[in-house]
């Protein structure tokens, strides 16, 4: 059998990784990966690691411009809004969302549940549909988060590390896993224009403002 082909669209090191599985795997070909661009000068460069695996790169970063449709499309973390038409082109959309959906949807969902002085987050693995983060839920994880001790940046490094398992233990199983549709009544959303509101928690840690320290959008939409 043919191996199925699989393009990550995103940034950093949990992207990488995801790659780094793809190409691990005998029964998937990395046909391709789209990074963000401009990649992010505070995270690893997705770009640069598939240059030194020989995985071509959209070096635009527009999935519109992928010479192939995949078998399966994963976005960790990647920024721009996929459209219904790729969607579709697609045999799968898959999305790996910082924050436990239908909760905290949209962008910045680590900065909002520590300004919402949440005691739990999460992350979610999601079909993605043409509204944003709305898709049924594949798989999911919840951890502690400590709002009077951590900082953005503390979070964000545990979800990195709990978003991997999540999907390590998940594409195995990933064939017979009936996604389940989200609760539109549990839903909460916001957007980037709402991180004004952030106040401190706009940046990576309270201690700093502007520059580096600004807030990225760990979950820029379609994440």
């Amino acid at each position: 059998m043919a191996a199925r082909r699989a393009v990550v669209l995103g940034k950093g090191p949990l992207a990488m990784r995801v790659g780094e599985w793809f190409l691990a795997d005998p029964g998937w070909e990395l046909a391709a990966v789209v990074p963000v661009v401009p990649e992010p000068s505070w995270t690893d460069s997705l770009s640069e690691w598939a240059g030194e695996q020989g995985v071509p790169v959209v070096e635009s970063g527009d999935f519109a411009e992928l010479e192939v449709y995949p078998d399966l499309a994963v976005s960790i973390f990647y920024d721009r809004i996929l459209s219904a038409e790729f969607i579709a082109s697609c045999g799968r959309v898959l999305n790996l969302h910082n924050g436990p959906l239908p909760r905290y949807r949209g962008v910045s969902p680590i900065n909002w549940a520590l300004k919402n002085g949440e005691r739990s987050h999460g992350v979610t693995i999601h079909e993605v549909t043409p509204g944003i983060d709305e898709g049924p839920v594949v798989s999911q994880l919840t951890y502690s988060i400590y709002p009077d001790q951590d900082e953005v940046e503390d979070v964000y490094r545990r979800a990195l590390a709990y978003g991997w398992t999540l999907f390590e233990q998940t594409m195995p199983l990933l064939d017979r896993i009936e996604p389940a549709p989200q609760d539109e009544s549990l839903a909460t959303y916001y957007s980037a224009a709402d991180n004004e509101r952030l106040g401190e928690r706009r940046s990576f840690n309270r201690a700093v403002s502007g520059g580096k320290g600004a807030a990225p959008p760990y979950a820029a939409r379609p994440a």
